[in-house]
């Protein structure tokens, strides 16, 4: 039987820290991560079908199906959460999928995220959040601070879904986003990767050209319809509102399912947006691989550029120790933030937190036992990395789980 949601493990008991240094696997194993970009659990039951199609990037259930748990993601999934279900490591697929389904989403999300060891969840709400649990239960649930992060395209189309007229469409925006701000969001995020490319001019529209793109838009939506905004104008206007009010902006680039095309989420496609934004607001460039060096490159030149590998580590389990060296070549180690880019399925949460610290404790320890770094440096650099870096630039409290 599938032990009792109410006594989770913790990182510390499932020991996912085994790089070649003890005194680092240690650190790496007891402290407590801020996920500066993650998603809320599905609040509704989950099949064999939904749990495959979840833990598929694809947009495409039949690519899901065809992939099944054969791949990194799947393989991880088993290693590690099959010891929280009772089971051993790597159990079959059928019975591992036999006792996960077994648990009620509520039951799943209490088990899995405790023993995370996250110190505060930077939850992104602008995706599905009628089907995810809302921010208070989920808090609950996980025992765990949590944090908004806002959707720009979800606030423009919500603009756009209560009748706004294109004269007003701009400064009911800006209200909309001061809005989230005040009521505690954190930062905001864009997709324009997914709707037009990161490849977008990079210059303010001016309020004419907004007023005219928002007239265009509104006048094709349907009554009753759901709005999607893939205007660039439009798109563009949100970028810099989000610089206006000189909060952390995420942009989603590299990876991601295939409504956007791969080669136009190169973040280097932003680069004279970087150097036009320079000292409004930091610009946190999420996910970034296959392009993560691309990205360190850019948090060396820039000041305000930050970097992640979030998405990539769940992606690719037993080989996202590499990636987290390569995301660690260039960029300044105060621009390295942890996130697990986690949605659905409480199972990425933890094994977004597990890959990275056996990633993070494998990489680093080489380095210290090699003589290359110092046992001090290392430890340093966890302690940005995991969550002094996200403290610092979200302007959080400082946390309670911290070794």
């Amino acid at each position: 039987m599938p032990a009792s949601s109410e006594a989770p493990l913790d990182a510390v008991a499932l020991r996912a820290s085994d790089g070649p240094s003890p005194e680092l696997n240690e650190l790496v194993d007891r402290i407590g991560l801020v996920d500066h970009h993650t998603h809320s659990v599905v609040a509704g039951p989950v099949d064999r079908d939904a749990y495959a199609f979840m833990l598929d990037e694809s947009d495409r259930p039949a690519s899901a199906r065809v992939a099944g748990l054969d791949t990194q993601v799947g393989f991880a999934v088993r290693r590690w959460c099959a010891p929280l279900l009772g089971l051993a490591p790597h159990a079959p697929a059928d019975a591992f999928l036999e006792a996960r389904l077994a648990l009620a989403p509520t039951d799943a999300t209490a088990r899995f995220l405790p023993t995370a060891g996250f110190e505060r969840l930077l939850v992104e709400t602008g995706y599905r959040g009628d089907a995810l649990f809302a921010t208070p239960e989920l808090e609950r649930l996980t025992r765990t601070p949590v944090s908004t992060v806002a959707r720009l395209e979800t606030i423009a189309e919500s603009v756009a879904g209560r009748g706004s007229a294109a004269g007003d469409f701009a400064n009911a925006v800006r209200r909309s986003v001061d809005a989230a701000l005040a009521a505690g969001a954190v930062g905001l995020k864009s997709i324009v990767a997914y709707r037009a490319g990161l490849d977008v001019d990079p210059r303010r529209p001016s309020d004419a050209e907004v007023e005219r793109a928002a007239g265009a838009w509104l006048a094709t939506l349907d009554a009753g319809s759901a709005p999607r905004l893939a205007d660039p104008v439009l798109l563009r206007f949100l970028l810099w509102t989000a610089l206006d009010t000189g909060r952390p902006l995420q942009v989603h680039t590299g990876f991601g399912d295939p409504d956007l095309h791969l080669r136009r989420s190169d973040p280097l496609l932003l680069t004279d947006f970087i150097r036009l934004s320079d000292g409004r607001a930091p610009i946190l460039l999420l996910h970034t691989y296959p392009f993560h060096r691309e990205a360190g490159y850019l948090a060396q030149m820039f000041e305000h550029v930050y970097v992640d590998v979030g998405l990539a580590v769940n992606y690719s389990g037993a080989q996202s120790p590499q990636i987290i060296a390569e995301s660690l070549e260039l960029a300044p180690f105060r621009k390295v933030l942890f996130s697990s880019d986690a949605w659905g399925l409480p199972d990425l949460h933890l094994l977004g937190s597990l890959l990275f610290r056996r990633g993070l404790s494998r990489v680093l320890g080489r380095w210290v036992v090699d003589g290359d770094w110092s046992l001090a440096d290392a430890e340093r650099v966890v302690r940005l990395v995991a969550a002094e870096n996200a403290r610092r630039v979200y302007g959080l409290p400082e946390g309670t789980t911290t070794a």
